[in-house]
Protein backbone atom coordinates (compact mmCIF):
# COMPACT_ATOMS: atom_id res chain seq x y z
CA UNK A 1 0.00 0.00 0.00
CA UNK A 2 0.94 2.98 -1.10
CA UNK A 3 1.17 6.51 1.83
CA UNK A 4 -1.29 7.59 -0.44
CA UNK A 5 -3.28 4.55 0.01
CA UNK A 6 -3.06 4.48 3.75
CA UNK A 7 -6.43 4.50 5.77
CA UNK A 8 -7.47 8.22 7.01
CA UNK A 9 -9.00 8.66 10.49
CA UNK A 10 -12.62 8.15 8.97
CA UNK A 11 -11.82 5.09 6.96
CA UNK A 12 -10.42 2.98 9.99
CA UNK A 13 -13.05 0.01 10.64
CA UNK A 14 -15.57 0.51 13.50
CA UNK A 15 -14.08 -0.15 17.13
CA UNK A 16 -10.79 1.27 15.82
CA UNK A 17 -9.40 4.76 17.25
CA UNK A 18 -7.93 6.64 19.56
CA UNK A 19 -9.13 7.35 22.91
CA UNK A 20 -10.42 10.65 23.69
CA UNK A 21 -8.03 13.33 26.23
CA UNK A 22 -10.89 13.76 28.94
CA UNK A 23 -11.19 9.80 29.04
CA UNK A 24 -7.10 9.34 28.93
CA UNK A 25 -7.02 11.79 32.18
CA UNK A 26 -10.09 10.00 34.09
CA UNK A 27 -9.53 6.64 33.60
CA UNK A 28 -6.22 4.66 35.06
CA UNK A 29 -3.93 3.04 33.16
CA UNK A 30 -5.45 -0.34 34.12
CA UNK A 31 -8.94 1.01 33.55
CA UNK A 32 -8.10 2.10 30.04
CA UNK A 33 -5.97 -1.24 29.26
CA UNK A 34 -9.24 -3.64 30.65
CA UNK A 35 -11.21 -1.01 28.15
CA UNK A 36 -8.63 -1.81 25.26
CA UNK A 37 -9.01 -5.59 25.74
CA UNK A 38 -12.94 -5.87 26.56
CA UNK A 39 -13.70 -3.73 23.86
CA UNK A 40 -15.52 -0.72 25.49
CA UNK A 41 -12.92 1.41 24.45
CA UNK A 42 -11.21 1.34 20.40
CA UNK A 43 -8.50 -0.45 19.32
CA UNK A 44 -5.72 1.18 18.53
CA UNK A 45 -4.81 1.94 15.05
CA UNK A 46 -1.58 -0.11 14.84
CA UNK A 47 -2.80 -3.25 16.30
CA UNK A 48 -5.74 -3.41 14.08
CA UNK A 49 -2.80 -2.67 10.79
CA UNK A 50 -0.56 -5.71 12.23
CA UNK A 51 -3.22 -7.58 13.23
CA UNK A 52 -2.42 -8.16 17.30
CA UNK A 53 -4.96 -7.82 20.35
CA UNK A 54 -4.03 -6.62 24.29
CA UNK A 55 -5.56 -10.27 25.72
CA UNK A 56 -4.62 -10.51 29.04
CA UNK A 57 -4.10 -7.17 31.39
CA UNK A 58 -3.56 -6.92 35.24
CA UNK A 59 -1.51 -4.64 37.20
CA UNK A 60 1.99 -4.99 36.20
CA UNK A 61 1.61 -7.63 33.05
CA UNK A 62 -0.17 -7.18 29.68
CA UNK A 63 -0.55 -9.96 27.08
CA UNK A 64 -0.90 -8.86 23.31
CA UNK A 65 -1.20 -12.30 20.92
CA UNK A 66 -1.15 -12.09 17.00
CA UNK A 67 -0.38 -14.34 14.01
CA UNK A 68 2.00 -13.52 11.85
CA UNK A 69 1.28 -13.61 7.93
CA UNK A 70 2.92 -13.04 4.68
CA UNK A 71 2.28 -9.41 4.62
CA UNK A 72 4.72 -8.49 7.63
CA UNK A 73 7.74 -10.12 5.50
CA UNK A 74 10.88 -8.48 4.94
CA UNK A 75 12.45 -9.05 1.61
CA UNK A 76 14.86 -11.98 3.00
CA UNK A 77 11.92 -13.97 3.53
CA UNK A 78 10.96 -13.42 7.35
CA UNK A 79 8.58 -11.53 9.39
CA UNK A 80 10.09 -7.75 9.79
CA UNK A 81 11.94 -7.39 13.08
CA UNK A 82 9.78 -4.54 13.26
CA UNK A 83 6.98 -6.67 13.92
CA UNK A 84 8.52 -7.92 17.13
CA UNK A 85 10.18 -4.97 18.28
CA UNK A 86 6.20 -3.46 18.40
CA UNK A 87 4.89 -6.34 20.03
CA UNK A 88 7.31 -5.88 22.70
CA UNK A 89 7.24 -2.46 22.66
CA UNK A 90 3.17 -2.48 23.30
CA UNK A 91 3.32 -5.32 25.92
CA UNK A 92 6.66 -3.89 27.50
CA UNK A 93 4.77 -0.67 27.82
CA UNK A 94 1.29 -1.57 28.97
CA UNK A 95 2.51 -3.40 31.80
CA UNK A 96 4.31 0.24 32.88
CA UNK A 97 0.61 2.04 31.76
CA UNK A 98 -1.19 -0.72 33.81
CA UNK A 99 0.17 1.05 37.14
CA UNK A 100 -0.47 4.55 36.50
CA UNK A 101 -2.95 6.55 37.77
CA UNK A 102 -5.66 8.60 36.55
CA UNK A 103 -4.29 12.04 35.24
CA UNK A 104 -0.82 10.05 34.32
CA UNK A 105 0.80 9.23 31.05
CA UNK A 106 3.77 7.46 29.89
CA UNK A 107 5.86 7.31 26.66
CA UNK A 108 8.93 4.92 25.74
CA UNK A 109 12.33 6.49 26.24
CA UNK A 110 13.94 3.42 25.10
CA UNK A 111 14.03 -0.22 24.05
CA UNK A 112 16.02 -3.12 23.34
CA UNK A 113 15.41 -5.82 21.46
CA UNK A 114 16.93 -9.27 21.04
CA UNK A 115 15.80 -11.27 18.54
CA UNK A 116 16.35 -15.13 19.40
CA UNK A 117 14.58 -17.41 16.46
CA UNK A 118 13.26 -15.94 13.09
CA UNK A 119 9.29 -15.36 13.06
CA UNK A 120 7.43 -16.65 9.87
CA UNK A 121 3.63 -17.41 9.35
CA UNK A 122 4.49 -21.06 10.26
CA UNK A 123 4.94 -19.77 13.56
CA UNK A 124 1.32 -19.64 14.61
CA UNK A 125 -0.22 -17.38 17.37
CA UNK A 126 2.15 -15.39 19.06
CA UNK A 127 2.22 -14.22 22.99
CA UNK A 128 4.18 -11.36 23.60
CA UNK A 129 3.77 -10.84 27.69
CA UNK A 130 5.47 -7.87 29.19
CA UNK A 131 5.96 -7.60 33.38
CA UNK A 132 7.02 -4.21 35.16
CA UNK A 133 10.68 -4.39 36.88
CA UNK A 134 10.52 -0.93 38.44
CA UNK A 135 7.82 0.89 38.51
CA UNK A 136 9.42 4.25 38.97
CA UNK A 137 7.14 8.04 39.37
CA UNK A 138 9.41 9.40 36.24
CA UNK A 139 11.29 5.97 35.27
CA UNK A 140 9.83 2.48 34.74
CA UNK A 141 11.33 -0.66 33.76
CA UNK A 142 9.48 -3.51 31.96
CA UNK A 143 10.93 -6.24 30.40
CA UNK A 144 9.11 -8.59 27.43
CA UNK A 145 9.18 -12.00 26.12
CA UNK A 146 6.98 -13.53 22.80
CA UNK A 147 7.05 -16.99 22.22
CA UNK A 148 5.68 -19.13 19.81
CA UNK A 149 2.72 -21.29 19.40
CA UNK A 150 5.16 -24.10 20.34
CA UNK A 151 6.49 -21.92 23.69
CA UNK A 152 9.55 -21.46 21.90
CA UNK A 153 11.52 -17.65 22.55
CA UNK A 154 11.75 -16.01 19.55
CA UNK A 155 12.20 -12.43 21.35
CA UNK A 156 12.87 -10.53 24.39
CA UNK A 157 13.64 -7.12 25.71
CA UNK A 158 13.44 -3.85 28.06
CA UNK A 159 11.63 -1.11 27.82
CA UNK A 160 12.04 2.14 30.06
CA UNK A 161 9.51 4.18 29.75
CA UNK A 162 9.23 8.06 30.69
CA UNK A 163 5.93 8.98 33.21
CA UNK A 164 4.11 12.16 33.38
CA UNK A 165 0.92 14.29 34.11
CA UNK A 166 -1.30 14.72 31.10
Amino acid sequence: MAPQDAPSRDALPEGVGVVDPDTLKRLSGLELLRGWSDGSLPMAPIAHTLGFRLAEVEAGRALFVGTPHWGLYNPIGSVHGGYAATLLDSCMSCAVHSLLPAGSGYTTAEIKVNFVRAISADSGELRAEGRIIHPGRRLATSEGRITDAKGRLLAHGTATCFVFEL
